[in-house]
């Protein structure tokens, strides 16, 4: 169950690069210890090739493109002529609250196997789209999304392990896997007194298995505990912040916590390398839209995943009507 913590535990997950996770017994009772708790930690020595600077200067060439190419790549809720729904560029939109002031790009699997939908609305296995011109971190982000894809299944089998099932019980979850890598930029907004707490994204929880973070120097990242406080989870050079989503809190029958977290408003300062804003970028990590999941403890409803995802899609601003 949720605790009262202080800050996000440290996880070193090194020996993931070498050893399958059968013979790592002690890594995913440390997992399972952390996601019944806090549902939140710093992953240090990730088995990943790019280092956070690479991975940050990835996603700032994509927002140095100007508004016109950004908007071409933009969902159909912002630019009703584009066919895609699901992938693409969203804009900020601080006319309609706090809940999206920034900027995004997300991405998906870098081929797309199936291309079959369940519903005609929104096609959630749709192909990613990409600047038309030259982009050379466009190769950088499909390997990006295959290593931290190949590195959450890990996770997931680590997973599988402490709750008391095989290694590989889930693995039929990532067929047609819909995980999504985002790009973020939050822009800085007009200092405020510190009391009046000004939210880049309001308090949520995640909605698939879990949430793998690279997160800036600007830090903004906050993480509810069981009595309600906000604890801040600050930069950490080189480490990932880990977290349970909703499914995977159902799945492990309630004993993972999917926790409430929000990011605040950067303000008045600049990242590391000067730039005004926030660059942060999360993956998604998700099962397939057919996929079923039910508890391991067989109580409760089964869920599919597309359903639950669609149902999700309803708060997210991203989805919603634009005024005219």
């Amino acid at each position: 169950m949720a605790t009262t913590f202080a800050s996000l535990p440290i996880i070193d997950v090194s020996s993931l690069k070498d050893q399958p996770p059968q013979q790592l017994p002690d890594l995913s009772q440390r997992l399972y210890h952390v996601f019944t708790t806090t549902g939140f930690a710093y992953l240090v020595n990730p088995p990943l090739s790019f280092t956070h600077d690479e991975v940050f200067s990835m996603a700032r060439e994509f927002f140095s493109l100007s508004g016109e190419e950004k908007m071409n790549l933009a969902k159909r809720s912002f630019r009703p002529q584009n066919q895609n729904a699901y992938r693409g560029y969203f804009p900020t939109q601080p006319l309609q609250g706090s809940d999206n002031l920034k900027e995004g790009f997300e991405i998906g699997p870098p081929s797309t196997s199936s291309t079959t939908t369940l519903s005609p609305q929104i096609n959630l296995a749709e192909p990613n789209v990409w600047p038309t011109q030259e982009f050379p971190s466009r190769r950088n982000l499909e390997q990006l999304y295959t290593e931290l894809q190949t590195l959450a299944s890990k996770l997931l089998s680590l997973l599988a392990l402490s709750l008391g099932q095989p290694a590989d019980l889930f693995d039929w979850y990532l067929v047609d896997s819909l995980s999504t890598l985002r790009l973020l930029h939050y822009p800085v907004i007009e200092s405020s007194p510190p009391s009046d707490v000004k939210l880049s994204c309001t308090p949520h929880t995640d909605s698939g298995i879990l949430t793998l973070l690279h997160q800036d120097p600007t830090g903004g990242l906050e993480v509810r505990d069981a009595s309600g406080n906000w604890i801040p989870a600050p930069y950490i050079p080189g480490s990932l912040v880990v977290n349970i989503g909703d499914l995977m809190a159902k799945v492990s029958g309630g004993r993972f916590v999917a926790t409430m977290h929000r990011v605040r408003a950067p303000q008045g300062h600049g990242d590391s390398t000067g730039n005004l804003g926030r660059i942060s970028v999360p993956f998604f990590f998700e099962p397939g839209e057919r996929c079923v999941a039910r508890s391991v403890d067989g109580g409760g409803e089964a869920v599919v995943y597309g359903d639950h995802v669609r149902a999700k899609m309803q708060t997210w601003v991203e989805y919603q009507p634009v005024d005219s």
